[in-house]
């Protein structure tokens, strides 16, 4: 498998994240709604809880219109609960205004003291069906704006979708020189560029490996148009036991109750249900045998009932080990884990997997460590 290179391509550690269920997405049988799981501030609170104990470095906060918390709000309410694990806020461009959007974040960073990351999410509202074109412009502008708002005195800009000249920055500057690492993922070109030029982790979803290194390829050819390098994420549920037996029977348990109809409804309730993303996990779905494994360790099934990330690495503590030193050597040092229940899962990873990984959190995008500089990773609390 190539090796694509990264900024922290030399980095002997890796920064694991958990998930926290805001979007009313937590089952013990897919599909099935649970009272006990549903997205609240003492059961969401309650897995960022977990995953810090378990020693997660970083938890993705989503977004969702339909169902759930909202993110901004949930990630404030974690600041003073916690003391040590990053937050990855999903962040939908232009449902704030911009300006008032780069203090929030800037705020929030003051809170973290410095623990926060976000996820640029680039999405219609509710009710609306803009062109993809648009749509990323208007990511991109808020991007730009935010940049200009974290580092500079002033922000003077004009756009195709905002213009703004003269505005003062004072509010605006974050506790992180230069402002939080922004994570991205979409698969469109207009995605790639815009995450090509402008953020610093690219986030995949579950594929096979060679259509994963083909995305990495697609993107650094666009951050190498810009001088630029970017570290690589992966967003992948789990389901881990002591055997690989034991793994596979638990799958099967979570799809035992499954509807396939209100599966699809499922699928098609959120609003980035016809992206180009969620098309490929449908063809790894269709490309998967009839157990549905379309590699020997990579599960569709979470996906008959979910949209976005779609598949779930099934086996022993060994075999995902094995696999997630496979996606090293691909040049990947972000993970994204989640699995169902969240709070069982992540105990589970905790117990049989944690404790044979490395971790750290990623440089940061102000003073990153030159390619071919060996980095240490970070101890607890610890920021670059």
């Amino acid at each position: 498998m190539t090796v694509v290179p990264v900024t922290s391509a030399d980095l002997d550690a890796s920064e694991v994240s958990w998930f926290a269920a805001l979007c009313s997405d937590d089952y013990e049988f897919l599909g099935v709604p649970d009272g006990r799981l549903r997205s609240s501030w003492a059961h969401c609170s309650g897995i960022v809880k977990e995953a810090e104990a378990q020693g997660f470095r970083n938890i993705l906060c989503p977004s969702s219109y339909q169902v759930g918390q909202d993110t901004l709000s949930f990630v404030a309410g974690c600041a003073p609960i916690t003391d040590r694990i990053n937050f990855l806020a999903a962040v939908r461009c232009g449902e704030m205004q911009p300006v008032m959007l780069a203090r929030t974040i800037a705020t929030l960073d003051h809170m973290l003291e410095g623990r926060l990351t976000v996820n640029i999410i680039s999405s219609d509202f509710p009710g609306e069906v803009a062109d993809s074109a648009y749509r990323y412009q208007r990511s991109r502008e808020v991007v730009e704006i935010l940049k200009q708002a974290w580092t500079q005195d002033h922000i003077n800009y004009a756009g195709q979708v905002y213009d703004f000249k003269g505005l003062t920055t004072d509010p605006a500057r974050p506790y992180q020189a230069g402002g939080p690492l922004l994570y991205f993922g979409g698969y469109s070109p207009d995605a790639l560029e815009l995450c090509g030029q402008h953020c610093d982790v690219y986030l995949m979803w579950p594929e096979p490996k060679e259509q994963i290194a083909q995305r990495m390829k697609d993107v650094h050819q666009v951050a190498d148009r810009y001088g630029r390098t970017l570290d690589y994420g992966l967003r992948v549920h789990m389901i881990v036991r002591d055997t690989e037996a034991e793994a596979r029977e638990y799958a099967e348990h979570l799809v035992s109750k499954l509807n396939d109809e209100l599966g699809k409804l499922i699928r098609e309730r959120a609003l980035d249900s016809g992206s180009l993303g969620v098309a490929h996990q449908a063809k790894a779905r269709e490309l998967a045998d009839k157990f549905g494994y379309v590699e020997r360790h990579l599960w569709t099934g979470i996906g008959r009932a979910r949209s976005g990330c779609g598949a779930a690495l099934v086996g022993s503590a060994d075999q995902v080990l094995s696999e997630i030193e496979e996606y090293r050597k691909m040049g990947i040092r972000a993970f994204i884990f989640s699995g169902y229940p969240h709070m069982d899962e992540c105990r589970h990873f905790g117990r049989l997997v944690m404790p044979e990984l490395k971790t750290c959190s990623l440089p940061h995008a102000y003073g990153r460590v030159p390619a071919g500089t060996p980095a240490t990773p970070l101890g607890t609390g610890e920021r670059r």
